[in-house]
């Protein structure tokens, strides 16, 4: 009985904590929204330079009736989609190598970190000029963004594995491949889900930038040509557009986590405060 009682004020405890998030959130969006027109109205600044929130819904609502908006937003999300692929694919491929194999960490390290500090967005008129204005660039540019964060955190995850249960595999003639699959994988899954949080924005950013760099469709392309219109309100709309897509992206990791290790503390909210 005593066991009970102590049980339920702590489950009480924890929906009320799970809620806040949603109270306070919200309510941090209203305070900016409203401190927004506040000063759009105070300052009387142009339109040109800050519409207002009004104006920026409206223009907002006016692009979702456009048929021709819905079609640059299915190209950003193909662009986005197909490059994050590739770049999962290959990041976690060479990561699982590069985190078994220590030789060819040694060699390949010199040259990841090397393309890695450069800046990527001067790839992209490099792309531009080898596979032209199409979709293709664009999605090499997004692939090559998504590749680094989920190679490094895949080649993380397989280095973490504990040497203890890798042993005890190995006491068991267990193969290689069994390894990877029971163990390896598994423990590494949280790190790889991690660099996929990161890589499926990043995917985003570099499809976009291709767009607006080289390109005559997608979100990246409708910013720029509000841009050269002086459409500041559509401009924001754009912008916002491109907000929501990233969301439902990074939430769609988030919930792949959720299916995949439902075991792992960043997976789940009981946890103590």
């Amino acid at each position: 009985m005593t066991l009970v009682d102590t049980a339920r004020p702590t489950a009480k405890r924890f929906d009320r904590r799970s809620l806040l998030p949603w109270i306070t959130t919200p309510l941090l969006v209203a305070l900016l929204i409203w401190l927004w027109q506040a000063y759009v109205r105070g300052s009387h600044i142009s339109a040109f330079i800050l519409p207002s929130p009004e104006a920026v819904w409206s223009a907002w609502l006016d692009l979702l009736a456009s048929p021709r908006a819905w079609e640059h937003a299915a190209t950003t999300v193909y662009e986005t989609v197909i490059g994050f692929a590739w770049g999962l694919v290959i990041g976690v491929g060479l990561g699982v190598l590069i985190g078994r194999i220590a030789w060819l960490e040694k060699t390949l390290n010199p040259f990841i970190v090397a393309i890695q500090v450069v800046p990527k967005v001067a790839f992209v008129p490099l792309f531009v000029v080898w596979f032209g204005f199409g979709v293709t660039s664009k999605v090499i540019v997004s692939a090559v963004l998504a590749f680094f964060p989920i190679l490094t955190n895949t080649v993380l995850g397989v280095k973490s594995v504990d040497i203890g249960h890798r042993d005890v595999m190995t006491s068991l003639n267990a193969s290689r491949f069994a390894v990877f699959r029971r163990l390896e994988l598994p423990s590494s899954l949280p790190y790889i889900i991690t660099g996929m949080e990161v890589g499926i924005v990043l995917a985003l950013i570099g499809a976009i930038v291709g767009e607006y760099l080289g390109g005559n469709s997608g979100l990246g392309y409708l910013l720029i040509a509000r841009m050269n219109a002086f459409e500041t309100d559509g401009l924001f709309a754009v912008m916002l557009q491109m907000t929501i897509l990233g969301f439902i992206f990074y939430f769609g990791i988030g919930l792949l986590r959720r299916l995949l290790i439902p075991w792992h503390s960043s997976a789940g909210l009981e946890r103590e405060p």
